[in-house]
């Protein structure tokens, strides 16, 4: 079969990071047409050079990366340096990018790659906020039928949520943009913390990235280092969820996750439960599936084949 084409909407982010990494070093079974940025775990000017830091750690500088939205939707921007460092990828010493970055503006690009390439032949996989997927939506509403998928990291439904009470941090940043994604008809799958948190890097397998011995196996190894510490003090895991790569290991090998078609609604009124992902698993609302809820996942399978990919970088 031919290779997945896919973008990559991204807001890096350690598990961002590992998620560029595993969908680069995956060619037969991925094609990335581009990354595209969005403010999130920090400000734009951030996520966008880590993600060219992270194509070039892949040895990847070829791949095209493309700065988007630097806010929400009418909203403050919410960030999560106090999970992921001042400059969202702390742990590792990395160098300076230098590729440079698309002219295009990413909601452009996004728009244009939609409307050049065949009808139902490009996934969308939002790793953050989704700003960028919206904003593309609203201002070509044409697009959403030629979306082969949508693949997220964003929501829960039994573990709720990790930034309030009742949200999950992509979807609590944007949830206007998060309701009009869920809204628009593309087909759509979710990788809520239900299943990100049983991606868990134990010790033991954080070893085994740090004995491929190469730059980005060390450097995945250096970044869960840092990116645990948060974990293991506010859940008391044994060690970091690698949330964002299990959208691109979906892509690779689905066998490794279950979950149901069902319908799932955004919150974006109530001050208790701003940016819950109201996911009806038993289908007692009536209201049609819009979305396949994953909600568990072969978390050593899913560990084989991300070390074997970070090991052919």
């Amino acid at each position: 079969m031919a290779p997945r084409k896919i973008i990559i909407d991204t807001d890096p982010g350690q598990d961002d990071a590992v998620a560029i990494l595993l969908a680069l070093a995956s060619p037969e079974e991925i094609e990335v047409l581009g990354i595209t940025t969005v403010a999130g775990n920090v400000p734009l000017e951030l996520t966008t050079k880590n993600a060219r830091i992270v194509c070039e750690l892949a040895g990847k500088p070829d791949t095209r990366v493309f700065a988007g939205c630097d806010r929400p939707l009418g909203r403050d921007l919410v960030t999560a340096e106090h999970v992921h460092g001042k400059t969202g990828l702390d742990g590792p010493t990395l160098p300076e990018p230098t590729m440079p970055l698309q002219d295009r503006h990413a909601v452009d690009f996004i728009i244009d790659t939609l409307r050049e390439e065949p009808e139902g032949s490009v996934t969308l996989c939002p790793l953050g906020p989704l700003t960028n997927i919206a904003t593309a939506l609203d201002r070509a509403p044409d697009i959403a039928p030629r979306i082969k998928e949508i693949v997220l990291m964003g929501g829960a439904y039994f573990e709720v949520g990790n930034i309030t009470p009742a949200a999950e941090f992509n979807i609590y940043v944007d949830p206007e943009a998060a309701k009009q994604v869920f809204g628009c008809g593309a087909p759509i799958t979710v990788m809520p913390l239900d299943v990100t948190h049983k991606a868990l890097v134990t010790k033991p397998r954080n070893d085994a990235f740090r004995a491929l011995g190469t730059p980005a196996g060390v450097a995945v190894a250096e970044m869960t280092d840092f990116f645990e510490r948060f974990d293991k003090e506010k859940y008391g895991s044994e060690g970091a969820p690698l949330h964002d790569p299990c959208v691109t290991a979906y892509l690779i090998k689905p066998e490794l996750f279950s979950g149901r078609h069902i319908n799932v609604e955004i919150e974006t009124t109530s001050e208790l439960t701003l940016g819950m992902t109201v996911a009806d698993w038993w289908g007692v609302s009536g209201r049609p599936p819009n979305a396949t809820f994953m909600g568990d996942l072969d978390a050593d399978g899913f560990f084989a084949l991300l070390t074997d990919r970070i090991g052919r970088l």
